[in-house]
């Protein structure tokens, strides 16, 4: 077998040492020399198995606080000569190199020491260096050498050894050597971001992506398109970060837009209770209300059609109240901070219902990136943390909003931020009452919330549509008078947008016109 290489020296490294010690005696079990460096040196030796130091293996002692131990030619031509390559094997001969055939190397903890918050000194002695320049070395020579960057791999070079008789197979090595590039590339990404926000650079010259494989999809947004579900490390609660008590696995589309769900219900004070309802990454019913069951009664009112099969945020401890709720509709997902055991029990009922628990809220006005791929690149900006709170809102009209009026334009504005553009959102009393959302006109957005506002009405059995006596928020500016026209004619009462159209004059006097408040908060948000 040509591409089978026998393992016969190996040199391990490792921050992460679980399953070090059984690996490394099945290793020496199958008679492969053992050499190491530093603490994993010490773990091996307090183990009982004969290990070679690195420091031995080189003739030169380890400096500079552990900085410079392994990059070394006996280290790296070890790794990277080529085997049955005449002009290589002389050069080791002449220069006492030998053969290292398999690598275990997992990298300083890095992201775990940004994730924690440790001191920018810190984080840098925990960029690892000797670590990507060996894992990169035998990575490149993977038609020699076998590289381990996960102790999850360990099985699986065992195996192989005990299938071959000793070594591991080309496919082994190539997989290996996929992944062990794809984490130090992770890895680099992560140091290079971090470097990024400590420098202050919104936009550096090279934007470095990494990410780990957490789940593969049944499919993508359809069927016949395959997918992954990838981690970040971001340290940002949310559908990355949640436990899943219970129900089937997710599907590409449940996790978007769970992450959509639980953006939008970050968005409200902690005092209230919030719900957003989301399908298709729009929210088609959100409120808030002194009791989350309160607040999802009003929520599932303005469109209990589209809520059918939707995704349901809580912003606070689910409670068996409104856990009861929920479950009387068919549900996908539900996410929450955390939740009772009596809420759980009941979600329990429904077996492929899926509860997430995400421990906390995401911060809607932390800094962060968003990102797109575009056909041979992609997009990256900021997150959208603007919040209507901070914003100086300028009224423009004869007639300023009435505090109630007010308070609800602050909560559609909210809304409308998590809306496809162009997006309408219609809100009274802290609740949504039609959402017009990813209309080509800003005006059919206006004219199908209108609509759906007043079906909902409908199925309520209420007299008139919910939209009699509403506000209006649009995520921007009106560039006719049109659009406003249509909420005119729905009877809502108060506008705010975002102002600037080459018309505004036009459309403020619309509004005078008909006797509605109207606000400017100068901050649009599209959502595309």
């Amino acid at each position: 077998m040509a591409h089978l290489r026998p393992i016969k020296r190996a040199l391990l490294s490792v921050s992460d040492k679980t399953g070090l010690r059984e690996f490394a005696a099945a290793l020496h079990a199958a008679g492969v020399e053992l050499v190491s460096t530093g603490g994993t040196h010490k773990a091996l030796s307090e183990a009982g198995l004969p290990v070679r130091d690195v420091a031995d293996l080189t003739g030169f002692p380890e400096l500079m606080d552990g900085r410079l131990k392994t990059l070394h030619p006996k280290v790296h031509g070890g790794l990277l000569a080529i085997r049955e390559n005449p002009e290589h094997e002389a050069a080791m001969l002449s220069h006492g190199i030998a053969p290292i055939d398999l690598l275990v190397v997992n990298l300083y903890p890095f992201e775990s020491t940004v994730a924690r918050g440790a001191p920018f000194a810190e984080c840098v002695e925990n960029i690892d260096i000797g670590g990507p320049a060996m894992i990169r070395g035998a990575s490149k020579n993977h038609a020699d050498v076998t590289v381990v960057v996960e102790p999850e791999d360990y099985r699986l070079v065992l195996d192989d050894m005990r299938h071959t008789g000793g070594g591991t197979t080309a496919e082994t090595r190539l997989m290996l050597a996929q992944k062990a590039f794809a984490r130090t590339a992770a890895y680099d990404a992560a140091i290079s971001a971090w470097m990024a926000e400590a420098a202050g650079l919104a936009t550096p010259t090279f934007r470095a992506l990494g990410g780990r494989r957490q789940e593969v999809l049944r499919y993508g947004e359809n069927p016949h398109q395959g997918a992954a579900f990838y981690l970040t490390g971001e340290r940002r609660p949310g559908v990355a970060t949640a436990r899943q008590v219970q129900g089937k696995a997710l599907s590409y589309n449940n996790i978007a837009d769970t992450d959509a769900a639980i953006e939008l219900v970050a968005e409200f004070p902690r005092d209230t209770a919030a719900v957003a309802i989301i399908k298709h990454a729009n929210p088609c019913g959100v409120a808030t209300g002194p009791t989350l069951a309160e607040a999802y009664a009003k929520a599932y009112r303005c469109d209990g059609t589209s809520a059918f099969g939707g995704i349901v945020a809580v912003n606070r401890r689910l409670d068996a109240e409104t856990a009861r709720a929920i479950v009387s509709i068919f549900t996908e997902v539900i996410v929450a901070p955390e939740a009772d055991d009596e809420a759980v029990a009941l979600v329990a009922a429904k077996k492929n219902l899926r509860l997430l628990l995400t421990g906390a809220l995401p911060d809607p006005h932390a800094p962060g990136l968003t990102l797109r791929t575009v056909a041979g690149g992609f997009l990256a900006q900021d997150r959208d943390a603007a919040d209507v709170e901070s914003m100086e809102l300028k009224v423009v009209t004869r007639r300023a909003p009435s505090p109630a009026e007010l308070a609800d334009l602050k909560f559609a504005f909210r809304v409308a931020k998590h809306v496809k553009s162009n997006a309408i959102v219609f809100a009274r009393d802290g609740a949504t009452v039609g959402i017009g959302a990813g209309q080509m006109s800003r005006v059919d957005s206006a004219r199908i919330a209108a609509w759906k506002a007043a079906d909902a009405a409908k199925a309520a059995g209420l007299g008139e549509s919910l939209t009699r006596g509403a506000v209006l928020a649009s995520d921007a500016f009106f560039p006719f008078a049109d659009g406003l026209q249509a909420a005119i004619e729905a009877g809502a009462t108060a506008v705010i947008q975002p102002g600037g159209s080459m018309r505004d004059d036009e459309v403020v006097a619309a509004a005078d016109a008909a006797g509605l408040a109207m606000v400017f908060t100068g901050f649009r948000h599209f959502r595309h």
